[in-house]
């Protein structure tokens, strides 16, 4: 591969590995020229289907498309460039395992904000008001509300699973233990009641 710096045409690997979650390969390499390195990403070239757009028009699916609309809803967000190629290599992989020949661009724009309410709510926000035309603050209020109501709701999901998981734990301990103390360990052992009287002893007096 040429060097993009100074087009020198051999370069070499220093080092490979998985990315976008095993569907790609990044390759650090370095020119032998100018000394520059540089990484590619190697990926399987499969045939994806057609966007249709709302005006019906049509075109090819453009995965730096999609990669500039998530930059710019995490702009200056705490997201980093590997969460990112992440979740377009879910997105991609999502429209690609639909085996359809034509998406919708409301289907992919679903997919984008599906990633995005988990990488970043703020990103999610901006998404979403520039995808769903939202036409005045209280839009913006409604979206952040269905957010916060899905948040709730995923939280308390959580704690009930924790709650049933603990009672699930106790009930399997609960045969371990004994049914009485005089079952457990170390109990002295039950009293055989008064002795009786030797036979045959000597009357008193």
């Amino acid at each position: 591969m040429h060097c993009p710096f100074c087009g020198h045409p051999e370069t070499k690997v220093n080092d490979s590995r998985l990315a976008g979650e095993g569907r790609q390969v990044r390759r650090r390499r370095e020119c032998l020229a100018c000394g520059e390195r540089f990484n590619t990403f190697e990926a399987a070239e499969l045939l994806m289907p057609v966007v249709v757009k709302t005006d019906r028009a049509r075109e090819p699916f453009d995965e730096g498309k999609v990669r500039a609309g998530m930059e710019r809803a995490l702009q200056k967000r705490p997201v980093s460039r590997e969460q990112i190629d992440e979740a377009l290599s879910r997105i991609v992989h999502k429209v690609r395992v639909l085996g359809d020949r034509e998406i919708s661009a409301r289907t992919v724009g679903e997919l984008v904000m599906e990633e995005l309410q988990h990488l970043d709510e703020v990103g999610y926000v901006r998404f979403a008001s520039v995808y769903r035309h939202f036409e005045d603050v209280e839009a913006f209020h409604d979206e952040i509300r269905r957010l916060r109501d899905a948040r709730q709701a995923a939280h308390a999901a959580g704690r009930t699973h924790k709650r049933s998981a603990a009672r699930a734990a106790n009930r399997e301990q609960l045969p371990l233990l004994p049914d009485s103390e005089a079952d457990a360990p170390g109990s002295p052992a039950p009293s055989a009641g008064p002795a009786a009287g030797k036979s045959g002893g000597k009357p008193d007096g």
